[in-house]
């Protein structure tokens, strides 16, 4: 969300208090680290995106109207609604050939760990979640290329 133009998506903190409500509203869950926690967090905010994403699509569409508070940002825009929809479905493609590099992409993109921390996560070393970072990225760059 760092590089997007500020009014032209969903706020930041928006994010993380929609996300917050998802995972506290998880009933029985036995988290069993700090590690867990955070793979389950990045994954809602995927889905938290994703789902205003297709909101967003819909609605240019001819789709119910989403009604707005004037106070909030605004949502995600058609153009970069459409690219994350792509994201997630060559995201979830990844994830069935190579779980692991999917992960490191939904942890780095989507929670905005570091390599260190996301090395910690998933209990690899950091230069493997650097080696996974690069493929998984080229790998997403040529699946979008081909579909846009």
């Amino acid at each position: 969300m760092r590089g997007e133009r500020s009014g032209r998506t969903l706020q930041t903190t928006a994010l993380v208090h929609e996300a917050y409500l998802k995972l506290i509203d998880v009933n029985n869950v036995d988290w069993q680290h700090r590690a867990h926690f955070f793979a389950v967090a990045a994954q809602v905010m995927r889905h938290v995106l994703l789902d205003r994403a297709r909101r967003r699509v819909a609605a240019k569409r001819g789709g119910e109207g989403v009604k707005l508070n004037l106070d909030e940002a605004a949502d995600v825009g058609t153009a970069r609604a459409r690219e994350v929809i792509q994201l997630d479905d060559a995201l979830t493609a990844l994830a069935t050939m190579e779980p692991r590099k999917a992960k490191v992409i939904e942890l780095r993109f989507f929670a905005g760990l570091t390599v260190e921390e996301t090395a910690e996560v998933l209990r690899v070393s950091p230069d493997t979640v650097v080696r996974d970072w690069r493929m998984a990225r080229a790998w997403l760059l040529s699946e979008l290329g081909s579909s846009v």
